[in-house]
């Protein structure tokens, strides 16, 4: 079972080769202005010793941040049209009302308010205005609009008027792609509305992005299936992620994650992934990062689901420091670190380069940093070793010791002793972990939503069928699938024995069935 894990990140593109559990290859390469290029000079690298008669790879991973970049930069998204149905309720904000102006004008969505919807309880508000809803399809075919989220009033507990919707959507725009909101959001509407609307922003670069790296595959020899990294530590088959781009949002901090669990074997531990730029700091639970249960916000727009719980750092390997107010970040040279840290005969000071003057890393030309005060070098370390003991204990929640796995390119950067950490494990190979864990990764299927009218022990197994039946067509392997997650809370003010339930379950890669 050969398989090959890319992670495309913002100053590095890291790949990875194994054959079962065992590395074969491993690559860290600088990103390059041609990001698809620079995926097939890792390919490259990592499959350079393998021999004509060598095994195929049977899949690739490949994790991006494409989608978060573009959100960012505010950049390469598609106007979008939003069909809002919460008349006469939810009238009072229109959509998009809280994103960033240069993000909304970016984005120009063609919005629209009907009737319809339906209660906390599950009735029905009002019934669907399918009258208004063609005519909001017309004027967004007339306007060339073809990526178009709709948003329902509470329809994680009902996703008729969504679905209803669509249809007649399609009948008038057949090339519509359609993102409903009950397919990626919770309970909130407006936050749940806002990530529709990025996600329907994002399609039409999603396709893009996958074909793309189909070709960069096609050209470096690869014809293997491959997959796209997910916001949970999972894959999706590639066709699957261009529909649904903003779950790879957070995909290379949580590739990270999975790597250092990988690595290491623990299951239950912190994680700190340092990059060029940052830091993620996260939690491992069961194997899999902690998943957020608040609000977390894209680009500034504030969005809830399926995410992990992350804080990050102005802390990277490429962090510029000024040795005058001895300030650390938060600007980083980025992928040009070879040709600005000092260590490369550079102008700028970086945390590298205070790194190697303390002897915590072997980089570039020492020589060129020994000119540094060991004063100044043991200050920059403890002001560093201060930042992470601060972020470590915003994100624990017990006052008892815990282990942090330290991965990632810059992980020379954490300190041996950390305040609250019982011990700092670093591994072969935490250098490439994100590259690693997306190419360890299983499919993944969830389903969060109430169900009413049956008993708990009903609703827990539609749950967990509704969940198999989405790993499957994820790309799992159907008899491998286990279940990992499950919760569910009894809604006391909704009738009929409602309760919320959230299953989430995992399986192999039917590809390597």
């Amino acid at each position: 079972m050969k398989r090959i894990g890319i992670d495309v990140g913002g100053t590095n593109t890291d790949a990875v080769l194994l054959d079962g559990d065992k590395v074969l290859a491993a690559v860290k390469l600088p990103t390059t202005a041609d990001v698809m290029q620079g995926v097939v000079q890792a390919i490259g690298k990592v499959m350079a010793d393998e021999t004509a008669t060598a095994t195929p790879v049977d899949a690739v991973m490949i994790g991006t941040t494409h989608f978060t970049n573009a959100v960012v930069e505010r950049a390469r998204l598609e106007r979008v049209g939003a069909i809002r149905i919460a008349l006469p309720a939810g009238a009072s904000l229109p959509a998009m009302i809280d994103w960033p102006a240069d993000l909304r004008n970016e984005v120009d969505a063609l919005s629209f308010m009907v009737e319809g919807g339906h209660e906390y309880d599950g009735r029905e508000l009002v019934p669907l205005d399918t009258v208004a809803v063609r005519e909001a399809a017309m004027k967004m075919r007339d306007a060339g609009i073809t990526a178009i989220g709709i948003t329902a009033l509470f329809s994680p507990l009902t996703d008729a008027c969504e679905h209803e919707a669509a249809e007649i959507v399609r009948s008038v725009i057949p090339e519509a792609r359609i993102t409903l909101s009950s397919t990626l959001g919770r309970i909130g509407l407006l936050e749940r509305e806002n990530v529709t609307l990025l996600n329907a922003a994002l399609q039409n670069l999603g396709q893009y992005t996958i074909d793309a790296f189909g070709a960069a595959l096609r050209q470096a020899g690869i014809h293997a299936p491959f997959y796209l990294t997910q916001n949970d530590g999972t894959v999706v088959l590639a066709e699957v992620a261009a529909a649904n781009p903003v779950y790879s949002f957070a995909s290379g901090p949580t590739n990270s994650m999975r790597g250092a669990a990988s690595l290491t074997g623990l299951s239950e531990a912190m994680v700190v992934d340092v990059g060029g730029t940052t830091s993620d700091i996260g939690c491992l639970v069961g194997g899999f990062p902690r998943e957020a249960n608040n609000v977390v916000a894209v680009g500034g727009v504030r969005t809830l689901f399926r995410m992990p719980d992350l804080l990050p750092l102005a802390l990277g390997g490429g962090t510029i420091i000024d040795p005058e107010t001895r300030t650390i970040g938060p600007r980083s040279v980025g992928y040009r670190i070879t040709e600005k840290a000092l260590v490369f005969g550079g102008d700028t000071l970086t945390t590298t380069d205070i790194a190697v003057a303390a002897g915590l890393a072997d980089i570039g030309d020492r020589d060129r940093v020994r000119h540094l005060d060991q004063a100044f070098v043991s200050d920059m370390l403890a002001r560093i070793a201060r930042m992470v003991e601060d972020g470590i204990d915003r994100m624990k929640t017990s006052s008892e010791g815990v282990k942090l796995i330290a991965v990632g390119g810059g992980a020379f950067l954490i300190p041996e002793k950390i305040k609250g950490i019982s011990e700092v494990v670093k591994v072969e190979h935490a250098g490439v972990a994100n590259a690693l864990g997306a190419a360890m990764a299983q499919v993944s299927g969830e389903v969060d939503q109430v169900f009413s009218e049956m008993s708990r022990d009903e609703a827990l197994a539609e749950a967990e069928r509704l969940a198999r039946d989405r790993a499957v067509a994820a790309g799992a392997k159907a008899e491998s699938v286990n279940v990992i997650d499950t919760e569910d809370i009894p809604i006391a003010y909704l009738p009929g024995g409602a309760r919320r339930v959230r299953v989430r379950v995992v399986g192999d890669i039917a590809a390597f069935s």
